[in-house]
Parts: structure tokens; C-alpha cells; sequence
């Protein structure tokens, strides 16, 4: 996927287009997750929209639900997107890190087979 590490680091343009390639892909994660959890909520909770933004929003930036389900599909709903919600939160830091750490660790390597 990256640069092989015997060759030169890509150049600042090019890294700067990798690093917006990755947000831009964290961003299409992110609104189609917020998406599917606002409409579990709408779906089994029956929460308005702003309700549902709100309960996926902070579920996704990992601080937890605001409204308690109520029905036993709700509640199985919720579990589920907490869970799902998790792994997202960490799957989109290190997407958005995983740029950042190659191109340090490709000049280390880099600069030190060729001084």
C-alpha cells in the first residue's frame, strides 16, 4: 500500500494527498456510521431525528448514549452500535495515524541505510 522501505520517501505533495485520501475516507466511515445509527435509533427507539443524531454522535466519539433504550429491540440495537461504534472510533485513529507514522518511521529507516 505504501512506499516499500528501501525507496525514497514520496514527496510533501504526495503525502499531503495520502493524509487527505485517509480523512476524507475516515470522514465517508463516520457519516455513514452516524447515518445507520440515527436510523436504528429512529427505527427502534422511535427518537426524533435530533435525539438520534445526538445518541449516535456521542456513541461514535465515544462518550456514551444520552437516552436510555426502552423497548428490548432498542436495547439490542443499542448494544450492537455501542460495539460497532468502538470499533470505529478505533479504526478511524488509526487511519488517520497510520500516514503520519509511515512517513516518520520511512525516513528513519530511510535516512539510516543511505548516510
Amino acid at each position: 500500500m505504501y512506499e516499500p522501505r528501501g525507496t525514497e520517501p514520496i514527496s510533501t505533495r504526495a503525502f499531503a494527498l495520502r493524509v487527505v485520501r485517509h480523512f476524507l475516507f475516515s470522514l465517508g466511515l463516520l457519516t455513514a456510521s452516524l447515518a445507520a445509527g440515527m436510523a436504528g435509533y429512529m427505527a427502534f427507539e422511535a427518537l426524533a431525528w435530533r435525539d438520534a443524531f445526538l445518541n449516535s454522535a456521542m456513541l461514535l466519539g465515544g462518550m456514551g448514549p444520552v437516552d436510555n433504550p426502552v423497548t428490548d429491540d432498542g436495547k439490542l440495537f443499542a448494544g450492537a452500535y455501542a460495539l460497532y461504534a468502538g470499533l470505529v472510533f478505533i479504526f478511524v485513529l488509526a487511519l488517520l495515524l497510520a500516514p503520519v507514522v509511515h512517513r516518520i518511521l520511512h525516513r528513519f529507516h530511510w535516512e539510516g541505510e543511505h548516510d
